[in-house]
């Protein structure tokens, strides 16, 4: 099996992958979002490599001069313990503009008590926006994190923390996504987006790199991937990730999640289509890794701008495709006229 460790050159590189990535320390950059504007032109002034030199990578991983890195650090995580329940059934989202104290867009920010609105809902899994790229901290407001997580588990919801990672520190992208690991949650998953480096072959790395310590550091467990649509950055706006690295990408995740949001598609677009735009992006996913089974959790569309109908396609696609389940983005923006089109997505977890 692929998480299995085997004594070899390859279990070597992924030693040293990972303790280098955690002695590395570069400026933080900041978070990008996949929305409507991306159908125009890619983000504006991102980090240049020159900015945010390359980190220090063994040979094996990259044909490159050194960097001098801080020593390294050992970090320990029980493992394996995140397995593929949580992303099967109706899930529902979180991210820190809605319930933190520290980052809070809406006031009041969401209490506890929003737990008890996802249990009535009926929803088997929170996915939890568990840290900022400029958060003082691994896992922000933790005391406030920690009671989310365990109301949710007093009424059988999983929890699946999510983070996105900028790739401008990667030692601390990789430190914080196992410091949130080490927390009481059933999942963890990485959110693939940022473009703070500028340079695509460098962000590739980058990226890859991140991936590849935390799986490292995760044998056996499952983690998710959520990443950019293909279709978003295939079709609509190619200039946004050129070179997208799928195959690098396969043997680091377990499950994908991609960010199927027809809503941000124009109205006269084919893929505003629910059905059709969840349907083809998982498709790509598939193909683009190279396993044509992979574990998929449809996300879909953004709540406010999601209609009954879109929910109807959405769910079809998934069940077509043989998704494990579904949700939509995110909880404060999903109206209740549209959770008893997703409560269907229970029966998937079955």
């Amino acid at each position: 099996m692929r998480h299995q460790l085997v004594v070899g050159p390859g279990a070597l590189v992924a030693v040293l992958l990972l303790t280098t990535v955690l002695g590395t320390t570069f400026p933080v950059g900041a978070r990008a979002r996949a929305g409507r504007a991306l159908e125009r032109a890619p983000m504006a002034a991102p980090m240049t490599a020159a900015e945010a030199p390359a980190p220090d990578l063994p040979a094996a991983e990259v044909a490159a001069p050194p960097t001098t890195a801080a020593p390294a650090t050992t970090t320990t995580v029980p493992q394996p313990r995140f397995t593929m329940e949580p992303y099967r059934g109706l899930g529902a989202w979180f991210d820190v503009y809605d319930w933190t104290t520290s980052f809070a867009r809406y006031r009041p920010a969401l209490e506890v008590d929003a737990i008890d609105h996802l249990a009535a809902q009926g929803v088997q899994t929170l996915f939890i926006q568990a840290s900022k790229w400029d958060s003082t901290e691994h896992i922000v407001d933790e005391a406030r994190f920690l009671a989310f997580v365990d109301r949710a588990h007093q009424h059988g919801i999983s929890v699946v923390a999510w983070y996105l990672p900028t790739l401008v520190d990667p030692g601390r992208d990789v430190r914080r996504l196992l410091a949130i690991a080490k927390s009481p949650v059933d999942g963890l998953a990485v959110d693939i987006e940022a473009r703070n480096v500028a340079d695509v072959a460098e962000r590739n790395l980058r990226l890859t790199q991140v991936s590849r310590a935390v799986r490292a550091a995760l044998p056996g467990s499952v983690i998710g991937a959520i990443p950019l649509e293909p279709v978003l950055i295939e079709d609509v706006n190619p200039s946004y990730w050129p070179g997208f690295p799928w195959a690098e990408l396969a043997s680091s995740y377990d499950v994908w999640l991609p960010m199927g949001y027809w809503t941000n598609r124009r109205s006269d677009s084919p893929w505003r289509n629910a059905f059709l735009y969840t349907a083809e992006n998982i498709d790509r996913i598939r193909a683009r890794i190279g396993q044509p089974d992979a574990p998929v959790h449809a996300l879909g569309g953004i709540g406010d701008a999601t209609t009954q109908s879109d929910l109807q396609g959405f769910y079809a696609a998934a069940l077509d495709r043989g998704a494990l389940g579904g949700s939509i983005y995110d909880f404060r923006t999903t109206t209740g006229s549209l959770w008893p089109k997703l409560v269907p997505f229970r029966d998937l977890r079955s």
